[in-house]
């Protein structure tokens, strides 16, 4: 077998990166590309991989390769402006997969409901469901399960495209003809912003479904039946405020379901539902952080809970010793000591396990692909994701933990420059966005960190109090508090570096997308002597305006969210309102937007810039009328990494 198996598909020169104060315009094309590989998988018999990719134009392939002859046999584009977006092996010698539309994000595209099949050769390619397929209905499809008990089909769901609230139709469809077998209605609607979860079990039948009801402030709800053509019956339902069972996946031979929970604990643990019995048992929880599951595979199926992973002061994880499945337990921890401090996951196996796909990333790696032959006890590469950037000398990123002022373990990611000393260096705190639920991670590579500190800058991202992965407790503390206790968390991060002696106290800036622009202004309103310049991206800047703009309050399930995490009255919100204390700001402010941004509208931007032009406060601006939420083609974050930087050096630069 050839050591590169996809490599060489695609070439891309790649030249030494010089490091100096200047903008490294080199630099940040390479940052700006988007992935070139974004998946790899091995078909059940072992004889083929496919792998998606990105071509020239931004658009997304699909390639397949024999594995014996590294001979390619397929390459499968979709119209222009299409990309093929999930894919996998349905047997031995066919694949299904969907298309996607490029009409925002590169890595986001919006999905066409149409599941296509073909042979690994590229012939007998049918297109199974929506308006091109044969049978012409205009309905949104997609795969529920792979079924690999019958090779020659799968499960799928399938919804109207017209209707708001549709409720989900499950079918048995046949892979290389489209027919379909109605398997029943899913008794929970899909309602707008909001999505239905279906849990099969072995044998191909739908035991479990999850679903969300707005009318019931987003209370979520789960639906369990004993079998085929069964009643379906309330498991459990719980508020959105409270704490509930997440399913994941039915166990093997038994009425339980594995899922992650936080009913009987603040993190999420690791917890088994008894379907027959309706009641609920914790296997394994961690005391600061959620965890997740780790799971054997066998028949192509996650089949056994074999331990968990968890992220904290980095990557990490731990396996159970009473498992049936020792061989590939000891397998996966092999893997996880061959590359420490990444996350690593298998994406795909052959039937026997013998051939395993692995995937290695993390924030200071970008992610690769290996084939793992078990019989040889062979590693090798198959690709890198971004090849131009596989010897390239990152700066370091990792994770650090510190007080607030109120008590709190804050654990945030800090990236540091090269080839500097970690002392008295200027500084970019950068909040996510979200803001809840979501977290900065040592799990992969963010590029405006990276970005920032090949140009001499250290930058932190903290994970306050709000954000997920740490607790009910932690996230709900949040609530109400967007412009106070929440960017307490950011200052005292950047106050601890200080203290810490990493970090010049005169030099630090602020800068954020979405909530994180928000974050970031209003950081400016709280601390104005202590940001030298602030950058808000997308960002939000008057609270009562995200009840009448934007996608959010177009769905009850929105207007639910917003109710819940917003400061309660119309004083409270402007007084957490950027917009409303402009006065307070003394430092430079620099706006960027974009003007077909549908989650925080231009509304934002505009009304931000008009009160700092009235009271004459220095800004600079930088709009592109088709971009949305974030900016997505490479060339306007390239300018737009030019215009920060150049912006960051003029405050707090050398």
């Amino acid at each position: 077998m050839k050591k590169f198996l996809l490599l060489g598909l695609i070439a891309f020169s790649s030249s030494s990166i010089a490091q100096d104060l200047e903008i490294n315009d080199e630099l940040l094309e390479l940052y700006a590309r988007p992935a070139q590989y974004l998946d790899v998988k091995i078909s059940p018999g072992g004889d083929y991989l496919a792998a998606t990719s990105r071509t020239e134009k931004g658009t997304v392939q699909l390639t397949v390769i024999a594995v014996d002859d590294n001979e390619i046999l397929r390459i499968t584009q979709g119209r222009e402006g299409e990309s093929v977006a999930a894919f996998n092996w349905a047997n031995d010698e066919r694949l299904i997969f969907s298309m996607a539309r490029e009409v925002g994000p590169l890595e986001m595209p919006a999905p066409t409901g149409e599941i296509f099949a073909m042979d690994a050769d590229g012939s007998n390619q049918i297109i199974l469901t929506g308006p091109r397929s044969k049978s012409g209905e205009y309905v949104f499809a997609s795969v529920v399960d792979l079924l690999p008990e019958e090779p020659d089909a799968v499960m799928i769901y399938q919804r109207s495209f017209t209707s708001q609230e549709p409720y989900l139709d499950l079918y048995t469809i046949k892979i290389d003809s489209g027919r379909k077998r109605s398997e029943g209605r899913i008794p929970l609607r899909a309602y707008r912003n909001t999505n239905v979860q279906v849990i099969l079990d072995d044998s191909g039948v739908s035991r479990m479904v999850v679903g969300v009801d707005p009318e019931e402030d987003n209370k979520t709800v789960i639906l369990g039946r004993d079998g085929a053509n069964q009643e379906w019956y309330e498991v459990t339902s719980y508020a959105s405020d409270e704490g509930g069972f997440v399913p994941l996946r039915m166990l093997p031979n038994s009425d339980q379901i594995m899922g992650l929970s936080n009913s009987q604990t603040d993190t999420r643990a690791l917890s088994v539902m008894d379907l027959s019995e309706r009641k609920e048992t914790v296997l394994a929880e961690h005391p600061y952080v959620d965890l997740m599951p780790i799971m054997s595979i066998k028949n192509g199926r996650s089949n056994e809970l074999i331990g968990a992973a968890f992220e904290y002061e980095s990557i990490d994880s731990f396996f159970f010793a009473d498992v049936e499945d020792k061989d590939y337990s000891r397998l996966l921890q092999s893997l996880m000591a061959t590359f420490p401090g990444h996350a690593v996951g298998i994406s795909s196996a052959t039937r026997d396990n013998n051939t395993l796909i692995v995937s290695v990333s993390s924030a200071n790696k970008s992610p690769a692909f290996y084939m793992f032959e078990r019989d040889k006890g062979k590693l090798l590469p198959i690709a890198e994701a971004r090849p131009w950037v596989s010897k390239h000398q990152f700066p370091k990123t990792q994770a650090i933990v510190y007080k607030s002022r109120d008590g709190l373990d804050i654990q945030a990611i800090l990236t540091l420059p090269k080839d500097k000393e970690a002392k008295d260096l200027p500084l970019i705190l950068l909040p996510h966005g979200g803001p809840h639920g979501i977290k900065d991670t040592l799990m992969a590579i963010d590029a405006d960190a990276k970005v920032f500190a090949e140009h001499g800058y250290a930058v932190l991202q903290p994970n306050f109090r709000g954000s997920g992965g740490f607790g009910r407790e932690f996230l709900e503390s949040g609530y109400k508090n967007w412009g106070t206790t929440m960017i307490n968390d950011m200052t005292d991060g950047v106050d601890y570096l200080v203290h810490q002696g990493i970090v010049d106290a005169s030099r630090v800036c602020v800068y954020g997308a979405s909530y994180g622009g928000y974050a970031a202004l209003q950081s400016g309103v709280r601390e104005p002597d202590k940001y030298k310049c602030i950058v808000g991206f997308v960002g939000v800047y008057d609270l009562d305006l995200m009840f009448e703009e934007g996608d959010i309050p177009q769905a009850l399930a929105g207007r639910n969210y917003l109710n819940r995490v917003l400061p309660d009255t119309a004083e409270e919100r402007k007084a957490q309102s950027p917009l409303h204390n402009v006065d307070k700001l003394k430092a430079p402010v620099f706006i960027i937007q974009g003007g077909a941004d549908r989650r925080v509208p231009e509304t934002h931007a505009f009304r931000l810039r008009d009160a700092l032009e009235e009271r004459e406060h220095p800004y600079e601006w930088l709009y592109k009328e088709h971009e949305g939420h974030g900016f997505f083609k490479p060339e306007n974050n390239i300018e737009r990494w030019q215009k920060m930087l150049t912006f960051f050096d003029t405050y707090i630069g050398d």
